[in-house]
């Protein structure tokens, strides 16, 4: 009898993240702008100003909730690593290239 290994299906890479830190605070200052100012304009403007929040949330990537989601994980992007080893995934720090091992 063989013993077929079993595929452990990988986390997706991106989630919400964004590829650097200050692109995802940029997204986030675009985003919540335009949701603030489309409510803030509405006294002035009239309800058209509201057509600006669809954008906002776009810029958000959905929410408010994935935005912060999203920078929680743009955070902590390369400093964690999964490793699976005959189905057994552990979760353990990345070794940056140059960095020193403290003892």
């Amino acid at each position: 009898m063989t013993v077929t290994p079993t595929k452990v299906p990988r986390a997706p890479e991106t989630g919400f993240a964004s590829t650097s830190v200050p692109r995802h605070l940029a997204r986030g200052v675009i985003g919540f702008g335009l949701i603030i100012g489309s409510i803030a304009l509405t006294p002035v403007i009239g309800p058209g100003a509201l057509l600006a929040a669809p954008f906002g949330l776009i810029a958000l990537r959905g929410c408010p909730a994935c935005w912060t989601i999203g920078l929680a994980q743009t955070i902590s992007r390369g400093r964690l690593k999964r490793e699976c080893v005959d189905g057994v995934c552990t979760l353990t720090t990345a070794r940056r290239p140059g960095a020193e091992a403290r003892p």
